[in-house]
Order: structure tokens, then C-alpha cells, then sequence
């Protein structure tokens, strides 16, 4: 990918359930974010379904570079699924790492680093099935007890084709513990492609800090990116103006007021006290969000 040829680390914006979707892409890409991921979707409905295909993919002009990031057990599955998002998106990504129960008991997700066979071949036939060399495929996956396994995997899934792999630094079930940058660092000095390193990443110091000493070629950030969507383009919290740009390009791309909601009691939490948040979260209407905006923290919409 021409992203990753520009000389300094990528800055991604990670997939997350709910929150990757296509106004927050447009958004992050205002403040400095250079790849954004959609939100996992599941390749077998996408692959089935034309409704699913319409309630779980947009994308407008303003929406690139985007990797569509698919869940699969069955490589037809995610191999077709990228085929029909191909001309609409720079890449597809399977997810290795989600480490939900219920992902589990589907055979997607994290449980798919135990299979390097599976996850090649997935790579392998999805490369073969589009003809464009610029398309990118990847994967995303955490890590095992053991690193040495975790390398064996990268290794398979260099040799079956991938563009580049992100590696969440914590094994499946790591939750709150410190993101293991040693493991990332083994890792990226294994492979030939690009390494992108996830976890903790909540800050420009903490891009600084994760690419010196694991020396990947990009850093992903999805809670910290979440909570300040200016993060990359160096703020410590979220400014006036992401806030003002949220609310126009919620608005403009019909984003549903729950989603639109979240968003900014996740973006604007730092900057209300305790008794604020329980007002602004109990807010029912766009409007009254909106209001509250205007009137409250004096923004300009």
C-alpha cells in the first residue's frame, strides 16, 4: 500500500464495533489519521445477504485509504465478501483477534491464531480471487503465551501473500494488563512486511514511544482515538472544532442519534465534571444534544 511507502510510522485508526463507522472515518481523517479500518463485519451474512451488505457497509469519496475488515471461518466466505468490497476500498483485513466468547464458539476471531493453515489460505485465495496488486490484505491478530508460535504464524501468513499484519500485543486473555511491546518488537524483526502495533496507544507520545521501541512501520489506536479523535494530529484532549466537525459530519451522513450520542460522551468526557456527564448523558434528542453544545460549552456549529 502507497501509505505505508511515505517514510514515517502509518497512524490508524483501529476497527471498532459500533464506532469505525463512516462518519468518525471522515472525521479522524481531518486530524492527521492516515488509514482507517471499518468496523468487523461478518463475512458469511455480507457474503449472503444483500441487506446485510446495505446496513453494514458505506462509504462516500472523502472515506480513503480504508481497509474493510471482515470475521470468517470459511475462506469462500471472506474471499467473496472482499470481492464485492474491492472497488470500494483499498484493502480487506480478517480478524484473528476479537476475543469474545461467542466469537469463539463461531470459529472467528481470536481462536483463528491457532490455525496458520486456515488464515494462509484465507489470504492465499482472496489474493488469487483480485487481480489488483495494489489491493491490500492483511491480518490482525493477538498473541499467544508462547511468541515463538505467534512468530510461526506471522511467518505462514507472510509466505501465503499478506500486505501487512497488526499485532494487538496482548494475548486473548489479557484484558487491562500493559500491551507486551518486547512481543511486537520479536515479531516485526521476524517478518519482510509491514508490522503494525495496537494496544495503548492513547497520545502522540504513546505513538513515539511504541514506535522506537518496537520499530514497526505503523501504530493503531482505537480507544484512545475514540476518546480524542484529534489525537494524531497531536492534541491532548479533544478540541473545539473535532467536536463542531463531528456534529456536521454526523448529521451530513445520517448517523443514527444513539451512535452520534456515544460518540461525543466519549470524545467530550475530560472536559465535563461528574454531575455534567450525568446530564449530558441522560440528553434524548439531537436537538437537545446540539443545544447543549451551543449553549453550554459555547461551540459554534
Amino acid at each position: 500500500m502507497e501509505v505505508f511507502e511515505k517514510g514515517t510510522p502509518v497512524k490508524i485508526c483501529a476497527p471498532m464495533v459500533r464506532y469505525s463507522k463512516l462518519a468518525f472515518r471522515n472525521l479522524v481523517r481531518l486530524y492527521d489519521c492516515d488509514l482507517a479500518f471499518s468496523p468487523m463485519i461478518l463475512a458469511d451474512s455480507f457474503y449472503l445477504s444483500q441487506k446485510a451488505r446495505d446496513n453494514e457497509f458505506t462509504t462516500n469519496e472523502e472515506d480513503k485509504p480504508l481497509i474493510v475488515q471482515f470475521a470468517a471461518n470459511k475462506a469462500e466466505y471472506f474471499s467473496g465478501s472482499a470481492e464485492l468490497v474491492s472497488k470500494y476500498c483499498n484493502g480487506v483485513d480478517l480478524n484473528c483477534g476479537c476475543p469474545q466468547r461467542w466469537a469463539w464458539k463461531e470459529g472467528i476471531g481470536a481462536c483463528l491464531i491457532n490455525n496458520p493453515e486456515f488464515v494462509s489460505d484465507v489470504v492465499r485465495q482472496t489474493k488469487a480471487k483480485i487481480s489488483d496488486p495494489s489491493f491490500s490484505v492483511s491480518v490482525k491478530i493477538r498473541i499467544h503465551t508462547d511468541i515463538s508460535r505467534t512468530v510461526d504464524l506471522c511467518r505462514q501468513i507472510e509466505a501465503a501473500g499478506a500486505s501487512f499484519i497488526t499485532v494487538h500485543g496482548r494475548t486473548k486473555d489479557m484484558k487491562g494488563e500493559p500491551v507486551c511491546l518486547e512481543a511486537i518488537k520479536i515479531i516485526k524483526e521476524s517478518l519482510n512486511i509491514p508490522v503494525i502495533a495496537n494496544g495503548d496507544v492513547k497520545s502522540m507520545k504513546d505513538v513515539d514511544h511504541t514506535v522506537a521501541t518496537t520499530g514497526v512501520d505503523g501504530v493503531m489506536a482505537a480507544r484512545g482515538i475514540l476518546e480524542n479523535p484529534a489525537m494524531y494530529a497531536g492534541f491532548d484532549t479533544t478540541p473545539d472544532q473535532c467536536v463542531a466537525d463531528w456534529c456536521r459530519l454526523a448529521l451530513t451522513t445520517g448517523t443514527p442519534f444513539i451512535c452520534f450520542h456515544h460518540h461525543l460522551i466519549y470524545m467530550c468526557q475530560k472536559r465535563m465534571s461528574r454531575a455534567e456527564r450525568r446530564v449530558f448523558n441522560s440528553l434524548s434528542s439531537t436537538a437537545a444534544v446540539l443545544d447543549y453544545i451551543t449553549n453550554t460549552w459555547e461551540i459554534q456549529l
